[in-house]
């Protein structure tokens, strides 16, 4: 029995092997089949790569090669050997997963290969290598990835030296040019993964950030030999990486954590200081063009025009590539002069300047592109989301700056910065004829940066006396008497620059808004005092309020357009701005009665209540909880007392803290009530409790409160329940017991 199921089990065994080998020849000859028709299309040019960006799954397949495996096809990528050689062993390794061959012993010597392959005359060939680089850096780690960068990097700086390079700026550039535009794919992929490294270099050793930091930075500081006859007009790599991030934004990436800035900014200052000179030469040598040019047939104008043209152009002229590199230039110093190690680097030295270049010397030649850069087509500037006039920049800069306390008093809280912004004021009181561009704009702006500075401390004793803090009857030329005198020569419209303006009521309401930020205070309304502001403001406000009078009611269905005109809508506009500055008078004791004086107490007051029953924010520049102090005020005089109650201002508060005490807010939900209450007072009450409290704290408003706390008020409201609007008033009659305890 034994040998039969031996002999059965041998019998099965030959058919199932005979049946293996079968299968394995069909297999083989489908092998060969398959691959003589990959042959056929590869010579046919069919054949797609694995490093090409086809989303078809097919050509993702891997081949795990070993370390001598690699070091054949290394030998075969040589440049030495022929074309076709290198191209069957690239196709070759493509089929290897990246992090294998960049892991492997052979690498150094395939980097140094990839690297000279990168200017292989065979478009194609160094396509795919690029490829192959992007490929690298999209699907592999940073430990890995910084190898291939620095490799990239390192090519580049190699082309740009070569004496094969010859790009001149004045010549301009053709992105359409076959060879530029391969030039623009890697000097674009570079700055891609600038942009990305800093997401994951720091969970990397630091010399890994080194390595990728330095290597940047030793291209982008090539340039020729001072002695080279075309070293002023060289093509530099940082006009390339300006064009394709003209805001520098992978320099505000690489400084926005400490951990990467350290590394940046010490590298500059020990090796690569000429970067920001540079920079810093550029920005110089823009403004010198724009003074030479400021007329009205001036190039400024014309290249501002051609600059912001809608048609598509590919191909950039001298003027537009160094004005590319200036505003690549000016958001990069703006970001640098954020932060401590970065001012560090100043002062600098200017191969065509004597004195060096500190940072007050720069930020007022950043104020003086505020005035004299060229004006750009409203127009045009519409049509653009990003506002690349140099202007606009410098604002951004400014008010970044100011938001930085710390940086502010180190680099911005300075005489000479103060004196720049204020420069065309000075001429403007004094009669002088003013050439700038956009004239109210600027003033717009400029008066914005001086509110930011008027709302801080150091910012508001730098206006009141000057850098050395002097008094203000020592020295009548600091910068708050020039900011009162100009807007009261405003108020009065005795600018005539100014006068046939559109947008003059907002250049008045600007300036306004920086005297209000001084007058708010006791020690800035002392020295506003004698130019009687106030009164300027409210013979302004009499005026418009006459005109606002005529503004016709608008008709119910009517066309908004049709009832109300813009003109009529500007003037309302306006009467609140004064009322609004007049109102912030009160923010001081003797402002109040300043305010008093000019007869617009119960205007102003009606103007509050309005605002904050739309609970509007007064302004952003100002604090929180202003408005608590501008009721606590008003209620300390019989006057501003009386105000307050005819306004219907109290009412309203006292009927809404009835309201929340008895009812609460209708979009909080209904939750079952702690038994021994948490907070001493709802959340949902506070503020207008507190209003309530600043109101009658003061002596002589509290009999309009009589009535309303009287404790057989409180009791018959709160506690006894005898009518049925009482119950309704309640969550539910089962809680009525609650609202009575609390």
């Amino acid at each position: 029995r034994y040998r039969e199921m031996m002999h059965a089990l041998k019998n099965v065994m030959m058919v199932v092997v005979e049946s293996l080998i079968n299968k394995f020849e069909e297999d083989r000859m489908c092998n060969k089949e398959l691959d003589s028709k990959t042959k056929k299309e590869r010579q046919s040019g069919y054949y797609s790569d694995n490093c090409s960006d086809s989303d078809s799954s097919l050509n993702q397949s891997y081949t795990f090669m070993s370390q001598e495996q690699l070091r054949l096809l290394v030998e075969r990528l040589d440049p030495s050997q022929p074309k076709e050689v290198r191209h069957e062993a690239w196709q070759t390794l493509c089929f290897a997963p990246a992090s294998d061959i960049l892991s492997s012993e052979s690498w150094p010597s395939l980097r140094n290969h990839l690297t000279m392959s990168l200017s292989d005359p065979d478009a194609t060939f160094s396509e795919k290598i690029l490829r192959f680089y992007a490929k690298t850096f999209s699907s592999s780690p940073f430990n890995v990835t910084r190898e291939v960068y620095t490799s990239l990097a390192k090519h580049l700086e190699l082309y740009f030296l070569s004496g094969e390079y010859s790009l001149r700026v004045s010549a301009g550039l053709d992105v359409s040019n076959t060879d530029i535009n391969r030039l623009l794919k890697k000097v674009r992929l570079l700055n891609e993964y600038q942009k990305e490294a800093p997401s994951s270099w720091i969970r990397h050793p630091e010399k890994y950030m080194e390595e990728v930091v330095e290597s940047t930075l030793s291209l982008l500081s090539v340039k020729h030999e001072p002695n080279h006859p075309a070293s002023t007009d060289f093509l530099s790599p940082i006009y390339f990486l300006a064009l394709l991030d003209i805001k520098a934004v992978w320099f505000k990436k690489w400084t926005h954590a400490y951990y990467s800035r350290s590394v940046l900014f010490r590298l500059l200052e020990k090796k690569y200081k000429s970067l920001i000179n540079a920079a810093v030469q550029q920005c110089l040598d823009y403004f010198e063009f724009c003074k030479a040019s400021f007329n009205k047939n001036s190039r400024v104008d014309d290249f501002s025009q051609q600059h912001y043209s809608d048609k598509q152009n590919f191909s950039y002229t001298g003027p537009e590539l160094q004005y590319v590199y200036f505003v690549h230039s000016l958001c990069l110093l703006g970001r640098l002069l954020i932060y401590k190690q970065g001012q560090n680097l100043f002062p600098v030295q200017l191969k065509k300047k004597k004195d060096s270049v500190s940072i007050t010397d720069l930020l007022v030649l950043f104020t003086h592109l505020i005035y004299y850069s060229p004006s750009y087509p409203k127009t045009v500037l519409a049509a653009h989301t990003d506002n690349y006039s140099p202007a606009s920049l410098v604002m951004e800069i400014l008010q970044v700056l100011c938001d930085q306390t710390g940086c502010a008093s180190e680099c911005l809280y300075m005489d000479a910065v103060i004196d720049a912004l204020l420069h065309p004021v000075k001429s403007l009181l004094d009669g002088k004829e003013v050439y700038i561009n956009c004239l109210a704009t600027a003033l717009i702006g400029v008066a914005d940066i001086l509110a930011r500075i008027a709302a801080v401390e150091d910012g508001l004793s730098l206006l009141l006396y000057g850098e050395r803090e002097k008094t203000a009857n020592e020295d009548s030329s600091t910068a708050v008497h020039i900011i009162v005198q100009f807007t009261k020569k405003l108020l009065h419209d005795d600018i005539s620059l100014l006068s046939g303006s559109e947008i003059l009521p907002v250049v008045k309401g600007a300036f306004i808004f920086v005297c209000r930020q001084m007058y708010r205070t006791c020690e800035g309304l002392q020295v506003l005092i004698p130019y009687g502001l106030h009164e300027s403001i409210g013979e302004a406000w009499k005026k418009t309020s006459l005109l606002s009078e005529r503004v016709p009611t608008p008709v119910t269905g009517a066309d908004s357009i049709s009832s109300v005109s813009l003109e009529s809508k500007n003037i309302l506009l306006w009467e609140e701005t004064l009322l609004d500055a007049l109102l912030n008078f009160s923010a001081t004791p003797k402002g109040l009665f300043l305010l008093q004086s000019t007869g617009a107490m119960n205007n102003c007051v009606n103007f509050m209540f309005r605002s904050l029953s739309k609970k509007l924010q007064t302004n952003e520049y100002e604090e929180f909880g202003d408005d608590r102090v501008i009721v606590t005020q008003m209620a300390t005089t019989p006057t501003g007392a009386a105000a307050l109650q005819s306004s219907g201002f109290i009412k309203t508060l006292v009927t809404e803290l009835w309201a929340l005490l008895e009812c609460g807010k209708d979009d909080v939900r209904i939750t079952k009530p702690q038994s021994t209450p948490v907070d001493p007072i709802d959340r949902s009450c506070q503020k207008v409790r507190n209003y309530v409290i600043f109101c009658i704290g003061k002596e002589k408003t509290v009999l309009f409160f009589t009535f309303v706390f009287l404790w057989q008020d409180i009791i018959d409201r709160l506690i006894i329940l005898n009518s049925e609007a009482k119950i309704h008033s309640l969550f539910s009659y089962e809680q009525s017991h609650i609202f009575g305890l609390r």
